[in-house]
């Protein structure tokens, strides 16, 4: 058992650090397009499925909460958590449409919508980012494998190459917290990095 614990961490260290040494100046140019969004009173809007949701939910609250510094509560939705909107729209219409229907509710020119999928084609995911394009949102995708469909409807796309779901999705969970790290020292000129 104790191979299966080195092999986990080795490859998880492995690939968060090509995944994250790879996109430096992307998260970097991402995180602007967030500080300038939230300082003319944008919104963030997240979005994914199951492990996905999850993130797109923790991404949410480290904005709306706080991340490690005190400062005001930053506009992040994560469009994942209300079960009557994402079952009225799956019964009346199809799952395909959960988010692409509450984008169309709640977002606005100029907001960025944020979709999460470790495969880059959960059909939702991909239809999220479509209407939030034809509504002139800017659109970020974040994934796993080869990018997917996600990828290709994107302004900006940051790809984890792996294919094992569990290493993809802890590349995501760092990406998360270092996206909310540079926003906050953006805006407010603050960093809790320590060494």
């Amino acid at each position: 058992m104790d191979h299966i614990i080195q092999q986990s961490l080795q490859d998880s260290l492995r690939i968060k650090e090509k995944f994250i040494l790879e996109h430096a100046d992307r998260i970097k140019e991402l995180a602007a397009w967030i500080a300038e969004v939230f300082g003319r009173g944008g919104k963030l809007l997240i979005f994914g499925n199951g492990g996905s949701a999850a993130d797109a939910q923790h991404i949410a609250a480290e904005f709306v909460n706080r991340f490690i510094i005190e400062r005001p509560p930053l506009p992040a939705l994560a469009l994942t958590t209300d079960t009557s909107i994402l079952t009225s729209i799956s019964n009346d219409y199809d799952y395909s449409e959960v988010f692409a229907k509450q984008i169309r509710a709640l977002g606005r020119k100029g907001d960025i919508a944020l979709g999460i999928s470790t495969s880059g084609n959960s059909p939702n995911v991909v239809k999220g980012l479509e209407v939030s394009r034809e509504m002139g949102i800017k659109t970020v995708a974040l994934a796993g494998k080869d990018g997917g469909r996600i990828a290709g409807v994107a302004d900006l796309a940051f790809v984890v190459s792996s294919d094992r779901v569990p290493r993809v999705q802890e590349a995501h969970g760092l990406f998360g917290h270092i996206l909310c790290e540079l926003v906050d020292y953006i805006l407010f000129q603050s960093t809790s990095v320590q060494s």
